[in-house]
């Protein structure tokens, strides 16, 4: 069971609704200052009042920014950066899946820019901070859709042939593939990187889509378990003592788990970021 965090900075993306917002309310119950990352904003000041309704005072905070925009990746992290003397937890909650291929501004496929470059970039701007306030975590949400999944280099934007759910289920493999490599390139003793699986969750994923999967999520949702029970595991990682040491490790149920074999394979652990870094325009 997850332990106090009183007294702790923790910042939470796509914390509106769902697993964010239920893993938001958690960290406050544990004392943590928690700090939202919305995309809407009048969503996030509705989300900081059940916030500050378990926890009050002014140490929780919203923060605005559209992840699938990579300067407002780039403003959002300057911003906490600014605000937040210290950071010791990182969540890498917000996610999305297309049925039909979107392009950002950026001119990045949606779905790939909002699930795994966003965190991506964001982590690494907040980095120094997260190094600073040592001991901190990373933890990012990924799936196990990602089972599924195999990284195609040469077509990571899915540009040759485009399946909603096939890119959603690459992306999420990208998620543990970064966890795992930020894992490799940071001090445990300073940064700790781990990934999870929510549990399959009854939550507004889905519902941006018109069409067939859009119908398919609104009717299986009530044989889905609740939000409440998907944070669980990703509050587990947030405060438990236990996984202090433990970096690179993926959980389910707050239980670590091994990931697919192409998750584990540290070659494209390397080149995933090499990649990545160069579609962000991030150097170093």
């Amino acid at each position: 069971m997850a332990e106090g965090l009183t007294g702790r900075s923790v910042v939470v993306t796509g914390a509106t609704s769902g697993i964010g917002l239920e893993t938001a309310v958690g960290l406050a119950r544990l004392g943590a200052a928690v700090s939202l990352v919305a995309r809407d904003r009048a969503k996030g000041e509705l989300a900081l009042e059940k916030v500050r309704a378990v926890s009050g005072g002014p140490s929780h905070r919203l923060f605005v920014a559209d992840l699938a925009s990579l300067a407002q990746v780039r403003r959002v992290a300057g911003e906490i950066a600014d605000a937040l003397p210290r950071l010791e937890v990182l969540i890498n909650n917000a996610g999305a899946v297309h049925m039909t291929r979107k392009v950002t501004e950026d001119g990045f496929e949606m779905t790939l820019a909002v699930n795994h470059l966003a965190p991506f970039l964001l982590t690494n701007l907040l980095l120094a901070r997260l190094r600073a306030s040592a001991p901190s975590r990373v933890i990012t949400v990924a799936s196990e859709a990602h089972r599924s999944a195999l990284l195609r280099f040469d077509d990571l934007q899915a540009q040759r042939d485009y399946s909603g759910l096939a890119v959603y289920a690459r992306s999420k493999l990208a998620n543990i593939l970064f966890a795992n490599e930020l894992a490799r390139q940071v001090d445990r003793e300073q940064v700790t990187s781990n990934s999870l699986h929510p549990g399959v969750i009854a939550t507004q994923f889905g519902q941006n889509d018109p069409g067939w999967f859009h119908w398919l999520v609104k009717l299986g949702r009530p044989f889905l378990a609740r939000p409440e029970r998907g944070a669980r595991t990703t509050l587990y990682l947030a405060a438990a003592p236990e996984v202090d040491s433990l970096t690179g490790r993926y959980f389910k149920n707050a239980r670590e788990t091994r990931p697919s074999r192409a998750a584990l394979d540290p070659a494209a652990q390397r080149r995933l970021w090499e990649v990545s870094a160069a579609m962000v325009g991030l150097n170093g």
